[in-house]
C-alpha cells in the first residue's frame, strides 16, 4: 500500500482522537524561528490538520499539504473557520508550492513516511532563505508498563506494525543528516494525557496498522486493549504516558 493511503477510512478516527501539541511547542516555534503574524508557512503532511489551525492562529498563511483524499476533506471541515488555511493535494516529495514561497516547514506525525532525499530537494526548492525546518511527533513513552503491554498487543496482532512512529527511536540524533552540518535542535516536553475509554480505544483504531472492522484479528485487538485498560485505569480513565520531540533546524 502506498503511504499515502495507510490512513484511508481512518480520518474520522484520526480527526477525533489524536491529541493537540503542548503550548510549550508553540511558545518554542515563537521564540526560535520568529513564527509571527507575517510568516507563511507549509505544513507538510497536514493529515486532519490538527497542527494545521493551531499554527493559523500565530501566522499570516498557512499552507495545508496532505496527499489522502479523506484526510484533505476532513482538514477541511476542522479548519473550515480558519481562513488562512490553504489546503493543497500534494505530497513531501512534490509539494505543488512556488519556489521560495514559504518562511517555516512543518511536519507532525509524518517524516517517517517520506522519501528522505526527494523531501530534503523539495523542501530546500520551496523554502525562502533562512528557512526552518521543524518536524514534531506526540510520541508514546516507552518506559512505561503500560505502554509496553500495549507494544506487546500490536507486535502480536497487527502485521504492519514496525514499532511506534514506524520504528522511529525518536532521539537527538535520529535526524541529524537531513539538516544543515548534520545537527539540529532537539527539545523534549511531556505532553500525557488522561483518556476514557472511547479515548483509549479510539486512539488506537486511528493508527496506521490497526486493524479495520471486517479484518479477522479485529476483534481480538480491541478485546485486547480492552483488558489492557481495565487492568491499568482508575475511575473510568487511564494516564498515557507521552512526550513531544521536536527537531527545529536549516536544511
Amino acid at each position: 500500500m502506498d503511504n499515502s493511503e495507510k490512513f484511508s477510512r481512518k480520518s474520522g478516527m484520526y480527526a477525533k482522537y489524536r491529541p493537540s501539541y503542548p503550548k510549550e511547542f508553540i511558545e518554542l516555534l515563537e521564540e526560535s524561528i520568529n513564527i509571527c503574524k507575517n510568516a507563511i508557512v507549509a505544513d507538510i503532511g497536514a493529515g486532519t490538520g490538527i497542527l494545521t489551525k493551531e499554527l493559523a492562529h500565530n501566522m499570516k498563511k498557512v499552507y495545508a499539504v496532505e496527499p489522502n483524499s479523506e484526510m484533505r476533506k476532513a482538514c477541511k471541515k476542522y479548519c473550515d473557520e480558519v481562513k488562512n488555511v490553504i489546503i493543497i493535494d500534494g505530497s513531501a516529495e512534490n509539494t505543488m508550492l512556488p519556489d521560495k514561497s514559504v518562511d517555516v516547514i512543518t511536519v507532525a506525525q509524518a517524516f517517517h513516511w517520506f522519501n528522505r532525499e526527494k523531501t530534503k530537494s523539495e523542501f530546500q526548492r520551496i523554502l525562502r532563505t533562512m528557512g526552518k525546518v521543524v518536524l514534531v511527533w506526540n510520541s508514546r513513552n516507552v518506559e512505561s508498563e503500560f505502554i509496553k503491554e500495549n507494544y506487546i498487543l500490536f507486535k502480536y496482532l497487527c502485521p504492519d506494525f514496525k514499532g511506534f512512529s514506524q520504528g522511529s527511536s525518536l532521539d537527538p540524533n535520529e535526524y541529524n543528516d537531513f539538516f544543515k552540518q548534520g545537527s539540529c535542535n532537539y527539545k523534549v516536553f511531556c505532553n500525557d494525557l488522561t483518556m476514557t475509554f472511547d479515548e483509549y480505544i479510539g486512539r488506537n483504531l486511528s493508527s496506521s496498522y490497526a486493524p479495520l472492522k471486517e479484518d479477522g484479528n479485529y476483534t481480538s485487538f480491541v478485546e485486547g486493549l480492552t483488558h489492557i485498560f481495565n487492568k491499568y485505569s482508575n475511575n473510568g480513565k487511564v494516564l498515557f504516558p507521552q512526550k513531544t520531540c521536536v527537531y527545529i533546524g536549516d536544511i
